[in-house]
């Protein structure tokens, strides 16, 4: 590469202080001479110094401390020539000391320094003076002050000096400064181009070097890098390219050339001639890992342009990417990943990384680097987006395990990623399905709780596409996501509020889940987004009626209204209406509360006989001696019992007393695993209403119109809780008491409504519509006020006078439970307010 670039001065040995001998114990006698009026002995001092301080930090740190720093800075701007050179000579060499440099930028040397830089001025003091403004430079606050006092125009102009140290200190003064952006406008103003341009032809590598770099921090600016074009600038970076004479040049000519690539011009203006395909040429055959990973950055930064991205993928760019993600070294696979994710905006290039590039990014997923992972992760998020094809390309090479596995990684952007990519890949149901065999539910617990607001939007959005699966929504329950879903509800950010709320309408959609989101509080901060106009989305209102609907318990108490498809189940209660903040207890938490005398909780469990029987009757069974049964007379005894019967007939030989004793050991056995299956409290069986639906199945249900189901059921409710009250006799029917009296007989609060044997408005109400949901009548339940409530149904009319034969729409009614059974009262009639409030 040619002669190095000449040394500043040859320092003597260690023992030669010339022309003053002088041992380092009399520097200071030295420093004093600086004060002298005879300008031989300032200029000799100067002299002296600086041999002493170019033997090491050490003598300028002495010299520093006996303030020679000081005295120097004065005769910077002496009269005499000489002196002047030599004290800018120490200055340069003792600039390079970080104490000396603080203290030269509080004398604020560099106006004095500027000033030295003058065309007339010796070479010597150029050389100097632009040493230690490179040293000082490094600070910003220097940068500034040589900016603001105009040390760029002297520089660029020194680029052109004809001794190599100059342009060596002004190209490195010149890149410190340029970092800033105020003084990248300034030199293009001060067309530094062609100099800098110039200096690449330069003998010494180390100029060369410099004039890459600033070409690199300059070339950021669109305007640089028109100038660079029309200065040629591209022909010798591609000429250094080609040169292996230059191969050490060839990273930071690159780093230059993928700049001016951003250029749709400057890009077409290469394609044009040759130069596209020499550069990818070039990148493929290259083994230098550095070339390789900032050719990739280069392939980054152009492929953010549409019409770039066509041009490359003209040139088959996605080979020699798929080909750089194979280099034994984590930068390169980094660079090549990040190029293939920009690349991912063009269609065709997207189709051509999905038939080739997925099994190597895939294979990236389970690399010990952390960034080359999270590089990979975010490449599959891109290329899967609105692409099925990539997504099952993904599940072929086996993506699905490493990427739940990556939900646990340490980088943020690997989480996020990971899940959009799992998201992408759920859209298709045999890839949902394998991803949930995974515990992707169990793995989306912890990003739930990232305090990252990205991780928190990716990890909702993958909880909504998942949590259409009810074992997957019993898989979060456990694993404990339910709780840190429901506090990103309270986020800042709008958009994983929008998608924490598509979560929570999603995992609402069973009973157990909604009950358990709503304990958790997701209800009142539902209500509270859905009160703000700049805080709601379109999911929020959905998710909070999603959340009702299937927790009937809390949407009747809460809201005082059930619709015809709001269906009643097992476990439903009714505590009466919450008031505002009044948290909604479960119904065990009620059962354990100690008996008082507030209004009595009303709840259903209709569950079949057999569920809550077959224990109790084997044990009669064992009591009774009755050891001959038949399958078919007691079908719903469960297969254990059955074995149990099983054995007790063939040991039917033994003695009685040896043969009981095993019976009992057996049952005892089978009814602690069956107490370890059903350990979670459940509500007592309510048998009477069973057989209040049985019953009602055989009698209701064969009626021929629903008018007459109708009637039929208001009859047969108001039969089971008192029979029809006569208006004026109202306050004479004591249900309270009744209701008492059962909560005495229970010790508990909470009545199951099949012991109701005298109802009033509400209890009547609630049978009708658990009663008619159960045989298939649409109705609604409407809580009033004062223990109120009724049954609303939409009826045709039997004999309709539309026009032209046409069915009017249907008619809405209440239907009377008390004072008339089966009465229907045309909803928004007096009748109809009389009945709700008198």
């Amino acid at each position: 590469m040619g002669k190095k670039v000449k040394k500043e001065v040859e320092p003597p040995p260690k023992d030669v202080f010339d022309p003053l001998l002088i041992e380092s114990k009399t520097a200071a006698t030295v420093v004093l001479m600086l004060s002298s009026p005879e300008e031989e002995v300032l200029a000799k001092a100067c002299d002296a110094l600086y041999k002493f301080a170019s033997k090491g930090d050490e003598n300028k740190v002495t010299l520093l401390g006996l303030g020679a720093v000081e005295h120097l800075y004065k005769l910077i701007s002496h009269e005499d020539p000489i002196v002047r050179r030599s004290a800018i000579m120490v200055f340069g060499i003792m600039a390079s000391n970080h104490d000396v440099k603080k203290l030269l930028r509080e004398l604020d040397v560099t106006n004095s320094l500027i000033s030295q830089l003058a065309p007339e001025e010796d070479v010597v003091i150029h050389e100097f003076a632009t040493l230690c403004l490179a040293h000082m430079a490094v600070e910003y606050t220097t940068k500034v002050q040589i900016f603001e006092q105009g040390g760029l125009e002297p520089l660029v102009r020194l680029l052109g000096s004809p001794d190599p140290d100059v342009k060596k200190n002004s190209a490195e003064c010149i890149y410190l400064l340029v970092q800033d952006f105020q003084s990248r406008a300034a030199v293009r103003a001060l067309n530094v181009i062609p100099p800098l341009l110039e200096l690449l032809k330069s003998e010494y590598p180390v100029i060369q070097l410099l004039a890459l770099k600033t070409l690199e921090v300059i070339s950021k600016d669109r305007e640089t890098r028109i100038i660079l074009r029309e200065n040629k600038g591209l022909d010798c970076l591609l000429k250094i390219l080609e040169t292996n004479e230059f191969s050490d040049l060839h990273v930071e000519a690159l780093a230059v050339l993928g700049n001016c690539l951003e250029d749709v011009h400057t890009l077409q203006l290469i394609q044009q001639t040759g130069g596209l395909k020499k550069l990818l040429s070039f990148v493929g055959v290259s083994t230098v890992p550095d070339i390789q990973k900032n050719a990739a950055k280069a392939i980054t930064k152009t492929a953010y342009d549409s019409e770039n991205r066509k041009i490359l993928n003209e040139e088959e760019v996605e080979k020699c990417l798929i080909n750089l993600l194979e280099v034994d070294n984590d930068g390169v696979k980094v660079a090549a990943s990040q190029a293939i994710s920009a690349m991912c905006e063009n269609l065709a290039s997207k189709r051509a990384f999905g038939l080739q590039g997925i099994p190597q990014l895939v294979q990236l997923l389970s690399s010990d680097n952390e960034e080359v992972k999270e590089a990979a992760v975010t490449a599959l998020a891109n290329l899967t987006a609105a692409s099925p094809s990539n997504a099952s390309a993904i599940a072929e090479a086996e993506g699905i395990e490493p990427l739940v596995n990556i939900l646990n990684a340490q980088r943020d952007g690997a989480i996020a990623n990971a899940a959009t990519v799992l998201t992408n890949l759920a859209m298709q149901e045999p890839f949902r399905v394998n991803i949930q065999s995974c515990g992707i539910m169990s793995a989306l617990a912890e990003p739930l709780r990232s305090t990252n607001s990205q991780v928190q939007s990716k990890a909702a959005f993958a909880v909504a596409a998942f949590g259409c699966d009810a074992d997957a929504r019993t898989e979060l329950r456990n694993a404990g996501g339910l709780g840190p879903l429901v506090e990103l509800l309270h986020s800042k950010y709008e958009e994983v509020r929008r998608n924490v709320c598509w979560a929570v309408m999603v995992c609402a959609s069973d009973e157990l889940t909604a009950v358990e989101l709503c304990r958790l509080g997701a209800l009142d901060i539902l209500e509270e987004i859905n009160l703000s106009t700049g805080r709601k989305n379109n999911f929020s209102e959905a998710a909070l009626e999603k959340l009702l609907d299937n927790n009937l318990s809390q949407k009747y108490s809460q809201m005082g209204y059930l619709s015809s498809s709001n269906i009643i189940t097992d476990g439903f209660y009714d505590c009466g209406q919450l008031k505002p903040g009044v948290k909604l207890l479960s119904l065990e938490e009620l059962s354990m509360q100690e008996l008082t005398d507030r209004r009595a909780i009303i709840f259903i469990n209709a569950k079949p006989r057999e569920e809550a029987c077959s224990t109790n009757i084997l044990y009669s069974f064992v009591d009774f001696g009755l050891f001959i049964i038949k399958r078919k007379d007691f079908p719903y005894l469960s297969p254990k019992i059955m074995y149990i019967v099983f054995y007790v007939r063939k040991g039917k030989g033994k003695k009685e007393e040896e043969k009981m004793k095993e019976v009992i050991q057996i049952i005892t056995e089978v009814q602690d695993e069956i107490n370890l299956e059903n350990s979670h409290w459940l509500p007592p069986p309510d048998f009477i209403l069973l057989d209040y639906i049985n019953d009602a199945s055989k009698t209701i249900l064969p009626l021929t119109t629903t008018r007459e189901q109708v009637v039929g059921l208001a009859q047969f409710v108001a039969d089971k809780m008192g029979g029809p009250i006569e208006r004026d006799k109202l306050h004479d029917f004591s249900w309270e008491l009744h209701i008492s009296e059962i909560e005495f007989e229970l010790k508990c609060n909470v009545v199951p409504i099949g012991k109701v044997k005298k109802g009033t408005f509400y209890h009547r109400a609630l049978l009708f519509k658990v009663i008619a949901d159960r045989i298939g009548i649409g109705c609604s339940l409407v809580r009033g006020e004062y223990n109120r409530a009724w049954n609303e149904v939409k009826l045709v009319d039997d004999s309709p006078q539309g026009i032209a034969g046409l069915l009017l729409p249907p008619q809405e009614y209440i239907v009377d439970l008390m004072f008339e059974p089966g009465f229907l009262i045309k909803q928004g009639s007096a009748e109809a307010d009389q009945y709700k409030h008198i």
